[in-house]
């Protein structure tokens, strides 16, 4: 209510003080000053009256005052006039805006009784951080939070019936055997691929209890994400605790504080959230699952945790650039061993743990090519085609990775440097930089000479090599280039072009 009578008290005023601007000159107890004017020459009029009668001036004199002053008290009386009619505005105009004003403040108010919130407390911090605490007390149980969840999903779509069959004989198999562990391995997760989260978990509470001291963090993490499954997303006392042991077992473990930050985020402290996502985003790698939608939702985390001048970090890629790489193969093979083996293993054990982006995925194929371990790479680019199966964009980069290492099946993408081949060049030495230029013009030109290309490419490996200072080699180029395009005048033009500005056409 008091809010009401605060916003109706501020309205008033202001209302006032606009109708109030439309009726200037309307108070009569303000004298204008053309008024006082008047007043004061028809004094003087009678001041010259009585100074003429006691002898004071002479009658012409007096004649002469009575004219002068008579003028002055007329061009003040049109002055006064003039200003009642400007500074008074029309009656009908007054009522009208006062009328519109009057109606678009009954029509704030309306709007906001519909789509405000008219009777929301205000929400002090420490009121705030109460109500989040009571909100964490009173969260639901595993069983009432999983009773929810199988209400707002509803009836699940029939499965497949031959895996239908399978999983009864999987489930009689571990009924007939208590005590495998393997059993219970596979009838946890299967149960969880056919969205039995409760069967699952359950399952997988068992297998725990079976392995013993021998279970690991990672099987209580899978319990963990069972559980979460069964919820619908909603973390609960028991998978808390959970969590909690993870944490302590494994401080570093990423989805165990990523869950624990969602947690802090349904319990409406984002402040927390933000704090332990932020410190997950900053470590990465970019290929954790938890980055993406870390990275979807930290900016607006930020602000809610009141943090305004926070820039996510940007995506940082394990292993060798493409510009490492090519620098690296124009060294000897010891030194190429030394600049790619740290880098390419580091990637490799990130990868088998989390997995990796496309880039990574191209970048490790690029590097065991360029160490000489093609069968290694041919591995990776097989395993690479089953990940990448459905996302074809992504395919798309490895499979270039591919082509450059040699592999079968590899699609070559558009050659060339791109924005980020020069990006990465600028942050090599120069002498680096000098290998990477010398590797990318080698490439394409025996790519040219191999397969051949378009009129552009050619332009640019003559425009390259004059650049370079390889008059020789880019003039015996353009010779090349003149007899593959002997019939196409438009495209040698271009060419012509790129060689007159490298010095070596005729």
């Amino acid at each position: 209510m008091l809010f009401w009578i605060l916003a109706a008290a501020l309205a008033a005023a202001i209302a006032a003080l606009m109708i109030l601007a439309l009726w200037r000159g309307g108070d009569a107890a303000v004298e204008p000053g053309n008024a006082q004017d008047l007043g004061v020459y028809r004094d003087q009029l009678k001041g010259v009256e009585a100074d003429l009668a006691r002898g004071v001036i002479a009658p012409d004199e007096a004649e002469r005052l009575r004219l002068e002053i008579s003028r002055r008290l007329l061009e003040a009386d049109r002055a006064l006039r003039g200003s009642d009619i400007a500074g008074r505005a029309p009656k009908s105009a007054s009522v009208a805006v006062a009328a519109v004003l009057v109606a678009v403040l009954a029509a704030a108010f309306a709007l906001y009784a519909r789509i405000g919130a008219p009777g929301y407390p205000d929400l002090p911090l420490q009121g705030r951080l109460a109500d989040a605490e009571a909100a964490y007390d009173a969260r639901p149980s595993q069983a009432e939070a999983e009773a929810a969840a199988a209400a707002r999903r509803g009836a699940a779509s029939a499965p497949d019936p031959q895996f239908v069959a399978l999983m009864e004989r999987l489930r009689a198999a571990v009924a007939e055997r208590p005590d495998d562990p393997l059993g219970h391995e596979l009838l946890a997760r299967n149960e969880a691929i056919l969205g039995n989260y409760h069967a699952a978990w359950t399952t997988q509470e068992k297998l725990i209890a079976l392995k013993g001291e021998a279970a690991t963090v990672a099987d209580y993490m899978t319990l963990a994400e069972m559980m979460i499954g069964a919820t619908g997303g909603i973390i609960t006392p028991e998978i808390e605790a959970l969590l909690a042991d993870v944490v302590a077992n494994d401080p570093g473990n990423g989805t165990a504080l990523f869950y624990l930050g969602m947690m802090m985020a349904q319990l409406d402290r984002p402040d927390r959230t933000f704090a332990i996502w932020s410190s997950l985003l900053a470590k990465g790698p970019e290929s954790a699952p938890w980055i993406a939608p870390i990275r979807r939702s930290i900016d607006d985390l930020a602000w809610l945790a009141g943090v305004r001048d926070y820039v996510a970090p940007a995506p940082v890629l394990l292993g060798p650039s493409e510009a490492e790489i090519a620098a690296a193969a124009a060294l000897a093979p010891e030194a190429r061993e030394a600049a790619l083996r740290a880098p390419v293993e580091a990637l490799m054990a990130q990868m088998a743990v989390v997995g990796g982006t496309a880039e990574e995925w191209a970048r490790l194929i690029a590097a065991l090519a360029a160490l000489g371990e093609g069968e290694r790479a041919a591995m990776i680019w097989t395993e690479a085609q089953q990940v990448f199966a459905d996302r074809p964009d992504e395919l798309a980069r490895v499979s270039s990775a591919a082509a450059g290492a040699g592999l079968p099946g590899g699609v070559a993408a558009p050659r060339g440097p791109t924005a980020g081949d020069i990006a990465n060049a600028a942050a090599l030495s120069p002498d680096e930089q000098a290998a990477f230029i010398e590797s990318m013009v080698a490439r394409l030109g025996d790519r040219l000479a191999a397969e051949g290309g378009s009129a552009a490419e050619w332009a640019q490996l003559i425009r390259a090599l004059g650049t370079l200072g390889r008059t020789d080699e880019a003039r015996a180029r353009w010779t090349a280039a003149q007899a593959a395009f002997a019939g196409k005048p438009d495209d040698l033009a271009t060419i012509r072009a790129a060689a007159a500005a490298a010095g070596v056409a005729e």
